[in-house]
């Protein structure tokens, strides 16, 4: 039978235990950090309007810092970035880290057109084609795979090129225009929809053997 210790003996044995979780800790360092600061991996939350589009090509709207360690999960290599604005420094830093290759196709948000309508500064001539083209050949190309797509809200731009890329997957239109209204939902636009009916998909028929497999 164990005999209950004197408060005194409990004291030095606390300061003998103490005494021995420092010199552990001086020994290894890294415990310390984790002591002082450790906290549970935070969870996978992916970006607003997140989606696969197919194998190794996923959409979504704009990333930000609580979405960073989903998109490590993604192991992507690319993203296409279609908003005409600088990346931000903090996603910046993340791709670098991760080693994403940022392509970045700037396509002004309707809301910037019309306000220089408004002020007579240009004429509104919506989604310039020539850009999606040339997003496109980013996407087919499947050495840039794994590679998000996404702009600000994952709805308009993000949702023409997808749509685009659907053409060249040879959907019908009512699938297409189910797919962008499945995102754009009450904001869609009917211009949207009539630049991606017209998108002429000829000039990229000969690098989509991915697609169309």
């Amino acid at each position: 039978m164990k005999m209950d210790a004197s408060p005194r003996q409990r004291s030095q044995e606390a300061e003998q235990k103490q005494g021995n979780v420092a010199i552990e800790l001086w020994n290894h360092p890294e415990k310390l950090a984790c002591s002082v600061g450790c906290e549970e991996e935070s969870p996978l939350v992916p970006p607003l309007n997140f989606a696969m589009v197919d194998d190794g090509v996923f959409r979504s709207g704009f990333p930000g810092a609580a979405n960073f360690r989903f998109l490590g999960s993604l192991n992507l290599r690319s993203i296409v970035y279609l908003c005409p604005e600088p990346y931000p420094e903090e996603n910046a830093r993340f791709l670098g880290r991760s080693g994403i290759k940022l392509h970045q196709f700037g396509i002004q948000g309707r809301k910037t057109y019309l306000k220089r309508v408004l002020l007579m500064q240009e004429p509104f001539v919506g989604i310039p084609e020539e850009t999606i083209r040339e997003a496109l050949k980013v996407i087919l190309d499947v050495r840039n795979h794994p590679v998000l797509i996404h702009c600000n809200r994952g709805k308009h731009r993000t949702g023409c090129l997808v749509g685009c890329l659907r053409k060249l997957q040879r959907w019908c239109l009512s699938s297409v225009f189910d797919e962008y209204l499945h995102f754009a939902a009450a904001k869609a636009r009917k211009t949207d929809q009539r630049f991606m009916e017209l998108f002429d998909t000829s000039s990229l028929v000969h690098l989509s053997a991915w697609q169309l497999k």
